[in-house]
């Protein structure tokens, strides 16, 4: 079953298209789903943590590359749609004065 599993998610693929030798894939997948409600997977992936860390065998590595990371349209400050309000008048700061 888990290894049904582990292939759906490795191959992006579809569940119906999973290969005959791991079974029904409805059972995978309702398997799947019953696993990640009751917890299983949190406690299985909690298990591994801790044996791996246990062995000093935990390495933590974290990348992000910003050619990979893609913000949102709005982010990028696009014009939201609706009345746009009135320009505020701006006043001078209260810094030193200039003679």
């Amino acid at each position: 079953m888990i290894d049904a599993i582990a292939w759906k998610f490795q191959t992006g693929s579809q569940w119906i298209h999973l290969p005959e030798k791991y079974g029904n894939w409805r059972g995978a997948y309702n398997r799947l789903r019953m696993w990640a409600i009751d917890g299983t997977w949190e406690r299985v992936f909690t298990a591994l943590i801790a044996q791996a860390d246990a062995d000093d065998d935990l390495n933590w590595a974290v990348s992000v590359d910003s050619t990979i990371v893609r913000a949102h349209q709005h982010a990028a400050g696009a014009r939201k749609k609706g009345p746009q309000p009135a320009n505020r008048q701006t006043t001078p700061s209260a810094g030193p004065a200039a003679d």
